[in-house]
C-alpha cells in the first residue's frame, strides 16, 4: 500500500467523523459513554479550526489527518485511520512522510493524544517526548532533525 494524503472537502465532514468513531470510539468508552451529540459537537468545532487532510490508499478513503503549519512548529493531530487498515504501516508511513516535511522546513512537530491510547508507542518510535500533560492528554514534541541528526527509520 502506498498511502497519500489530499486535501479533505468540506462534504467530507461525516466520513471524517465516522472514521474517528471508529479509530478512537474504542479509547473514549473506556472512560466515559460514547455521547454521539457531544462527539459530533467537538468533531465539527475541530473541523472548522484544523486544516484537514484525507489519508487514501489508491481510490480509498481510510483516514484522516490534520496538519497546520505554523512559522514556529508543525500541529498535527485528528489522526486516524480505519480499524481494518491497522498494523498495515500505513500510520508510520503517513507520519514518517509528514515528518520529513517538518524536517525539510526545519520545524518541531507538536501532538497530543489520550493518555490510555496505545498510539503513543508509534509516536515515540518516531522521536516524540512527552512535553507536559493534563488530566486526559499528554502533550508530546518531537524537533526537527538535521543532516547530523540519528536517524530513526
Amino acid at each position: 500500500m502506498n498511502p497519500f494524503l489530499r486535501p479533505a472537502r468540506s462534504d467530507e465532514i461525516d466520513f471524517a467523523f465516522e472514521v474517528k468513531r471508529d479509530a478512537m470510539g474504542p479509547h473514549i468508552v473506556t472512560k466515559w459513554a460514547w455521547d454521539e451529540d457531544f462527539q459530533m459537537g467537538h468533531h465539527s468545532k475541530r473541523w472548522a479550526e484544523r486544516t484537514w487532510y484525507i489519508i487514501c490508499c489508491d481510490s480509498d478513503r481510510i483516514g484522516t489527518v490534520a496538519l497546520d503549519w505554523e512559522a514556529t512548529h508543525l500541529r498535527f493531530g485528528e489522526f486516524y485511520i480505519l480499524g481494518k487498515h491497522h498494523g498495515q504501516g500505513i500510520g508510520s508511513k503517513v507520519l514518517r512522510d509528514v515528518l520529513a516535511q517538518a524536517d525539510t522546513r526545519s520545524l518541531e512537530t507538536r501532538l497530543e493524544f489520550l493518555k490510555w491510547n496505545p498510539v503513543g508507542s508509534l509516536y515515540r518510535r518516531y522521536g516524540f517526548k512527552v512535553v507536559a500533560e493534563n488530566e486526559i492528554h499528554y502533550l508530546a514534541v518531537r524537533p526537527a532533525r538535521t543532516a547530523d541528526s540519528p536517524s530513526l527509520f
